[in-house]
């Protein structure tokens, strides 16, 4: 479902590129027509002016808007399944960023005999945390929308978002693209907890234009900050996005 063929990185601070277009155009129009209203989603301040449907932001309307649309509950269904969570991490191994993930080594069996193989070496009983996938629809309003600089939660370590906006409807001077950053202050660089810094704290490394059927990829580390600066466009206008993160539990 993902096109990954076209995925260029950044390495320098840290893994980041673009992969365009990542959706055939066809699946690409109808997730666009079937995108979710505003109404129903929920305001997260957290990072910046952000609003927010998914499994943890209003998560009952969030299943049922799903489950009513086929294109979107196969989304889903991909999204969390380890085809897609391996085509991302091999994308990645291919481009010469190795995080030492496996089918392999995930694999439940793998996990158990890691397991006992501490246990009976007197170790403590741990074994690989289990990967997950999820996504959430996530929009900036064009007239003052921001996302602050951060560098994303520590059990996060791969994020993609995806653009989800028609080829006319949002224009270059309304900002939007998701900006890598560093901080001015190098004893601020290490952060690997997600701490916020202002944007006058922060240099822009690069910015990734906000454009239609496009994805930024990230790979989250200590010093993997990033953010949308506050845009600029008319009321009523959306930054629409699909914001899908593969994490490790716990």
């Amino acid at each position: 479902m993902f096109l990954l063929q076209n995925l260029q990185l950044e390495y320098e601070p840290f893994p980041i590129g673009i992969a365009s277009p990542v959706f055939e155009d066809s699946l690409y129009r109808e997730l666009l027509n079937t995108y979710p209203p505003v109404e129903i989603f929920r305001h997260v301040p957290q990072y910046g002016e952000k609003y927010s449907l998914s499994e943890k932001n209003n998560r009952p309307v969030y299943e049922q808007y799903v489950s009513r649309y086929p294109a979107w509950r196969e989304f889903r269904r991909y999204v969390k399944s380890r085809d897609f969570v391996f085509s991302i991490i091999d994308a990645l191994r291919q481009r010469g960023i190795d995080l030492r993930l496996t089918r392999k080594n995930q694999s439940l069996g793998r996990r158990w005999l890691k397991l006992l193989g501490n246990v009976a070496q007197g170790r403590m009983p741990v074994t690989d945390p289990p990967i997950y996938s999820r996504f959430e629809f996530s929009m900036l309003p064009a007239n003052g929308g921001i996302v602050t600089p951060h560098t994303d939660a520590p059990r996060k370590f791969i994020t993609l978002v995806v653009a989800m906006v028609g080829e006319d409807e949002w224009k270059d001077e309304y900002g939007g693209g998701t900006e890598m950053l560093k901080p001015r202050d190098i004893a601020k660089s290490y952060n690997y907890y997600n701490r916020s810094l202002p944007y006058d704290e922060c240099e822009t490394l690069k910015a990734f234009p906000f454009k239609p059927n496009q994805a930024v990829f990230f790979v989250k580390t200590f010093n993997s900050l990033h953010g949308v600066r506050e845009l600029r466009g008319p009321a009523g206008t959306w930054r629409r996005t699909l914001t899908i993160n593969i994490e490790r539990g716990y």
